[in-house]
């Protein structure tokens, strides 16, 4: 039977039986929600899955709470409704053991092939990790085959410093038949390790989820803790907030203009891209006191040293400019982005895709104004180019630029005086809460559970790139190899973010 009742900001959660699921879910999605994160839980007695659809103008939230047989946890599969959905489904049977009846492509996701059967790492008495048992199997990479087809292994470990992910191309002469993304080669336990922990005590782990993205990450939880219990924050603080998170997204987008004018051979714009990153790290610091944003959002309020001064933001705005037309305006770096790794707006849609994905192939999602935390209504960028190759997420990020500093100026004539964080009050009751936020990749979404001392049991984390990584290869068929890194970097997709 259906139980329905409001919780938190926007949010209406109905409990409902396994049997109802598919039902509930196609009737949201077909009212333009979205599916937003997936959960599982162990609640000792039993396990139980969340599922959480979001819904933009107004700002909606609906939660599906489904109680299930710890014996025999089993859930009817969404897949054929939702393909985010489907790979929730999965995430949740390798974390949980929750089963996803139907599902056309029951494979692992998250448990690396090294893990034994039968050990989910969520549940409550997992206990410590066991010891890596025989591989099961070969990876069931798709073959692909054919006069002149073979395969380019790339990975898992790559020259840099980033974390491991392995793929495999399937090519004819140099043209990309098939790309096989294999990622989750570095399971973290990161939501585990919330669990036990104050809110305050876990934002240094939710400023680290994704190093370069510690403000929409620390930002989408906190505002989750505050939904929870109800807290209201002062407008200036929000406001505050809403700075740090433009100023991660300026100092992210100009980096990625610049290498990728570097992968098609301007090595000098990327140096000077490089440079004004460096100007804008250092301006974090002096906000906040880190270069990466680091400190200064916690549950209830937000504090800095100092508030960026616009003038500045405007010149380093029109550096920024003077690169990206220098760029447009040579013949190789254009004809190297335009029409390179199409993603249709039809693809876009079907995969799920969020931020600068899913707004240069022409959807308008984002989480500023689809969901807002704001009391100020913040300027929408409009976006001269949503062909869905690499030239449209250049210029996305490019026009985005523009309109972060337009923001940052307006917000910054809006603030009153200082804004400190209140006591977190004892909520007496345990509460869930969700917090959504665009971060500079796209939404972010949190959501939480606290017992009545305000203890976190349950904190699941979505990155928009949980979303994203599967538009990647689609991306890149029938492109040709040398354009990967240039196409790859046009994504620029979070490894830490995924594998959580």
């Amino acid at each position: 039977m259906t139980l329905e009742e409001p919780v938190g900001a926007h949010r209406t959660a109905l409990t409902i039986s396994p049997d109802e699921l598919p039902a509930q879910a196609e009737l949201l999605l077909h009212n333009g929600f979205r599916v937003a994160l997936v959960a599982g839980h162990d609640d000792g007695d039993r396990l139980r899955a969340v599922y959480l659809f979001t819904a933009a103008d107004p700002d909606r939230r609906v939660e599906l709470r489904v109680p299930l047989d710890r014996d025999a946890p089993r859930v009817p599969s969404l897949a054929a409704l939702s393909f985010p959905a489907s790979r929730f489904e999965r995430e949740m049977r390798d974390l949980f053991g929750i089963v996803p009846t139907g599902h056309p492509l029951p494979q692992r996701l998250v448990r690396h092939f090294h893990w034994p059967q039968g050990w989910y790492p969520m549940r409550a008495d997992a206990g410590d990790p066991p010891e890596f048992s025989d591989v099961a199997g070969p990876y069931p990479f798709r073959t692909v085959e054919g006069p002149g087809v073979y395969e380019i292994p790339v990975g898992p470990v790559h020259a840099g410093m980033i974390e491991p992910g392995h793929f495999r191309f399937s090519v004819v002469g140099e043209t990309i038949l098939n790309l096989n993304a294999r990622l989750w080669f570095v399971h973290k336990g990161l939501e585990k390790l919330f669990q036990g922990r104050r809110p305050y005590q876990a934002i240094e782990l939710a400023e680290r989820i994704s190093g370069d993205t510690a403000v929409g990450h620390t930002l989408a939880f906190c505002l989750a803790v505050e939904d929870a219990l109800d807290l209201t924050v002062p407008p200036d603080a929000q406001r505050i907030r809403a700075i740090l998170l433009e100023l991660e997204r300026l100092y992210n987008h100009i980096t990625d203009i610049g290498a990728l004018c570097n992968d098609v051979g301007h090595g000098i714009l990327n140096t000077h891209a490089q440079r004004v990153r460096e100007q804008l790290l250092r301006l974090n610091d002096e906000v906040t006191g880190h270069r990466l944003l680091r400190g200064a959002i916690v549950p209830g309020g937000v504090t800095v040293a100092a508030l960026p001064d616009p003038e500045r933001l405007a010149a380093i705005g029109a550096d920024i400019a003077e690169i990206v037309d220098l760029a447009l305006g040579h013949t190789v770096v254009r004809d190297r982005f335009a029409g390179t790794a199409i993603l249709t707006a039809r693809q876009a849609a079907d995969l799920g895709t969020l931020g600068y994905v899913a707004r240069a192939s022409g959807h308008t999602v984002d989480a500023r104004h689809d969901h807002p935390f704001l009391p100020d209504e913040l300027p929408r960028t409009l976006h001269t180019r949503t062909n869905g190759d690499v030239f449209s997420r250049f210029l996305v990020r490019a026009e985005e630029i523009n309109t972060s500093i337009q923001q940052i100026t307006g917000l910054l004539d809006a603030i009153g005086g200082p804004a400190q964080a209140p006591t977190l009050p004892d909520t007496g009751t345990a509460h869930s809460g969700v917090g959504i936020v665009e971060g500079w990749r796209g939404t972010i979404v949190h959501r939480v559970e606290l017992t009545g001392d305000g203890t976190l049991t349950r904190v699941k984390i979505v990155d928009p790139s949980f979303f994203n990584w599967p538009a990647l290869p689609v991306a890149l068929t029938d492109t040709i190899v040398p354009d990967f890194p240039l196409t790859n970097k046009s994504f620029n997709l979070s490894y830490a973010g995924n594998d959580l």
